[in-house]
């Protein structure tokens, strides 16, 4: 006997948005975080842009950026389309999202046409909200994103604005692009960032201010995986996995370079090799040796910091 699928309102679990909805999703970000491909770090709720309020500023833990979200426990509306853009340019915000329970063709095509119409450093993201239930069990939650970037505009336009780049600069880019493949095909990690033509590559933790900060220097022929922490959290963060020191290296297996240049008010955790760098036949196994060192280093160091967090919890 199959049972049957309901379609449940919202209503009938948080009868009031400010009351109910938004501290649901203020505890629940990783949920929002998963559906768009952005680790997402609680910061406030209703938090004061003029005489209005932003239901909820979060963090992208890759990039230490604002994301603003807003939510509607009804149909999307202009007011809230207005109040998106508001409180992001404000709060300057790298990302918007707006969640509702169902969107307008018009909001809808909206937020495409800012994603198509807007730089790779901004996204807007429209994410309906449905419950379902079977039978009589427990309402679950689905969340459906209805617009997000348009990668394929983007990447026409970068190919566009590579023709500008230095040679040096196209390298990094075609590496990066590389590793980003390499990496995504293993599954291990879900969000990953749009590859720039820069001597590095950020891979979130999970945690603001701290991130793997890969690194592709053909200066040196090297190519390295760094635990980089910003100097508002080295204070709180250096010393803990300083004690943590012989459990990290154990599980990496590698010694690694711990705080190499003191000087520096941010301080990185690192671990190198060299490469060909020059000859590009030689990239196959340095993408495929930082690949499987950032996954290393992303499953202890997340860990480390999961475990500090649920501490102080």
């Amino acid at each position: 006997m199959l049972g049957e699928i309901k379609h449940v309102s919202l209503r009938k679990i948080w009868k009031n948005e400010a009351y109910d909805f938004t501290p649901w999703l203020s505890g629940n970000l990783e949920l929002i975080g998963k559906a768009i491909g952005i680790e997402l770090e609680f910061e406030a709720a209703e938090v004061p842009v003029g005489s209005y309020s932003a239901d909820i500023l979060a963090r992208d833990t890759g990039t230490g950026k604002y994301v603003v979200i807003e939510n509607q426990l009804e149909k999307t509306n202009h007011d809230h389309l207005g109040k998106c853009i508001t409180y992001a340019s404000v709060l300057d915000a790298t990302a918007i999202i707006w969640v509702a329970s169902n969107f307008s063709d018009e909001h809808k095509k909206a937020l495409d046409w800012l994603n198509d119409h807007t730089t790779d450093d901004i996204g807007f993201y429209g994410i309906k909200v449905e419950l379902w239930q079977i039978d009589d069990s427990k309402p679950a939650i689905r969340l459906n994103v209805i617009s997000a970037p348009n990668e394929a505009v983007r990447q026409a336009t970068k190919r566009k604005e590579q023709g500008e780049l230095s040679e040096s600069r196209k390298t990094q880019l075609k590496f990066w692009n590389d590793f980003r493949k390499k990496l995504s095909e293993t599954g291990k990690i879900r969000s990953l960032q749009t590859p720039r033509p820069q001597y590095w590559f950020d891979v979130a933790l999970g945690k603001s201010g701290i991130v793997l900060s890969n690194t592709f220097n053909t200066d040196k022929n090297e190519i390295g995986v760094r635990v980089y922490i910003s100097n508002k959290q080295v204070e709180e963060w250096l010393p803990y996995f300083d004690s943590k020191k012989d459990f990290i290296e154990e599980e990496i297996g590698s010694r690694l370079v711990w705080n190499p240049n003191p000087g520096n008010r941010d301080k990185v955790i690192v671990l190198t090799k060299h490469f060909d760098l020059q000859n590009e036949e030689s990239w196959e196994e340095a993408v495929e040796w930082l690949t499987k060192e950032t996954i290393k280093f992303r499953e202890v160091f997340s860990r480390l910091i999961k475990e500090k967090a649920r501490e102080y919890q």
